[in-house]
C-alpha cells in the first residue's frame, strides 16, 4: 500500500518522523531516498526524538552509520551516500543493525538495493518548487 503525506515546513517533516518513531518497532527498516537538502536529516531527526534518543543526531555522511542507544529503542542511522562498493556494508557487519532489535534509518538506500530487506519501508522525499521552498512529497510504500 502506498501512502502520500505533504508537508509545508522541515516543522511538518520533523514532526512526521516524531510520530513515526513513537510508533516504531524493533526491527523495523525505513529507507529514505531523495535528493540532496529534500529533508532526510529533519525526518530522521523527528524520527529519533519520537523514539526519545537524547543525542544530538546528525547525519554520518563521513562516518556511514551513527548508533543512538538511548531512546526506548536503539537507533542505527545509515549513510551510505559514500558506499563505493555494496562489499563495504559486510565490512561494517550491516546484518547485525538491519536484523537486530533497533530501528534502522538508511539514507540513500537506493545505493544498496539489493541489500535491503522485502520488510522495509521506502520513505521517498521529493521537494516540488511550484509549491513553495518548504513543500515535500513523502511516499510511503513496501519494499520492491
Amino acid at each position: 500500500m502506498i501512502k502520500i503525506i505533504e508537508t509545508f515546513s522541515p516543522e511538518e517533516t520533523f514532526a512526521l518522523g516524531k510520530c513515526m518513531g513513537m510508533e516504531a518497532s524493533p526491527g523495523e527498516i525505513l529507507c529514505l531516498d531523495g535528493d540532496l537538502g529534500t529533508g532526510k536529516t529533519v525526518f530522521t531527526k523527528g524520527f529519533a526524538e519520537g523514539l526519545g534518543v537524547q543525542d544530538d543526531v546528525v547525519s554520518p555522511t563521513f562516518t556511514i552509520i551513527r548508533e543512538y542507544e538511548t531512546g526506548r529503542l536503539p537507533l542505527y542511522h545509515f549513510d551510505v551516500y559514500r558506499i563505493g562498493d555494496v562489499d563495504e556494508m559486510d565490512e561494517l557487519g550491516y546484518e547485525d543493525y538491519f536484523f537486530g532489535n533497533g530501528v534502522t534509518l538508511i539514507e540513500w538506500a537506493s545505493l544498496i538495493q539489493e541489500l535491503i530487506p522485502e520488510t522495509a519501508i521506502i520513505l521517498t522525499i521529493e521537494k516540488d518548487p511550484e509549491k513553495g521552498d518548504d513543500y515535500r512529497r513523502i511516499t510511503l510504500k513496501p519494499s520492491p
